[in-house]
């Protein structure tokens, strides 16, 4: 399924790394054109960014390249839960990476291979990534 998202801005400013201090922040789409348990894409600068929200309302930001295959299909992943800690399956070789941080939780490549996660939040009904 695809998710049309109406960014009615743009920016060539990358997005900022979670757990950073943004120098911005992007409206990227309101919160609830996101379908809990799915994911999107949007591009935000020249950084392919998945987006997810959560049935709790959370929300994540993570690259949208898998590391594994370099194919642009992490939005397209399996959202799950691994001992709690909120997750997305790639849909190829069906790697788990944590929402949060963006960490892959399987093998032992799992410190060594992870997605970017990025700075998100939502300010009203607007999702946000952030910007650096």
């Amino acid at each position: 399924m695809t998710t049309r998202l109406d960014a009615t801005t743009t920016t060539t400013a990358a997005p900022a790394p979670a757990g950073t201090e943004p120098t911005g922040w992007l409206t990227v789409c309101p919160v609830d054109r996101l379908q809990p348990g799915r994911g999107a894409a949007a591009l935000v600068g020249d950084t392919q960014v998945a987006l997810f929200r959560l049935a709790d309302g959370s929300v994540y930001a993570l690259g949208n390249i898998d590391p594994f295959t370099g194919a642009a299909v992490v939005s397209r992943g399996i959202v799950g839960d691994r001992g709690g800690e909120p997750t997305v399956a790639s849909p190829l070789y069906k790697q788990v990476f944590a929402l949060r941080d963006g960490r892959c939780l399987d093998g032992a490549d799992g410190d060594a291979v992870s997605l970017p996660a990025f700075a998100v939040r939502v300010m009203g009904d607007a999702l946000q990534v952030g910007l650096r």
